[in-house]
């Protein structure tokens, strides 16, 4: 995945909406990111598993971490995509996947990431975008956990497993149909 200009400083994102899988799964697809890792985020253990991610008592977060070039998205049009790929108003949980693991995140990199997620998340809630109000937590980034092998690209590799076929697959139809603009070509 190599879609950024040449002159641009890349930025990075932290995300945590529910499975990674959903999250990785859109953002492969978007122009102007170059990576999206899925891993493990804001926990207290080293060296996580998933196994001991999912059983909830590590601390950590399924997250995506996206790399991307700020003059080809911006980090507010990250957001929307982000918001787009899961349901932010759900505390601790995403569909059937419930626990602090599922919960959803921005793990803000900088002092301008703050300002930007605060006022996409007030803009988003005036607009009532959704019946809820957005309880998306923002967290200063910690070391990213590089998720195992198999967890990367997982939707691209397992099209017709039935989590993806069932639960991804819907969220990246509605991410291309909405976002069709920022679709790499």
């Amino acid at each position: 995945m190599n879609d950024t200009g040449t002159n641009s400083k890349l930025e990075i994102a932290t995300l945590g909406g529910g499975c990674f899988w959903c999250v990785e799964a859109v953002f492969s697809e978007t122009r102007g990111v170059s990576a999206a890792i899925s891993g493990y985020m804001g926990g207290t253990r080293p060296n996580p598993t998933y196994e001991q991610v999912c059983s909830g008592t590590s601390g950590h977060v399924e997250v995506v971490q996206v790399t991307f070039d700020p003059a080809v998205i911006t980090f507010r049009d990250v957001l929307h995509i982000f918001f787009t790929a899961h349901d932010p108003t759900t505390l601790n949980r995403q569909g059937n996947d419930v626990g602090t693991q599922y919960r959803s995140v921005i793990f803000l990199h900088s002092p301008e990431q703050e300002t930007v997620a605060k006022e996409v998340i007030a803009e988003m809630n005036a607009e009532k975008v959704y019946d809820g109000e957005i309880v998306t937590a923002l967290e200063p980034a910690s070391a990213l956990f590089t998720a195992e092998t198999y967890h990367q690209s997982y939707f691209e590799n397992n099209p017709h497993q039935p989590y993806c076929a069932y639960i991804v697959a819907p969220k990246v139809m509605k991410f291309r149909k909405k976002f069709a603009g920022l679709l790499r070509p």
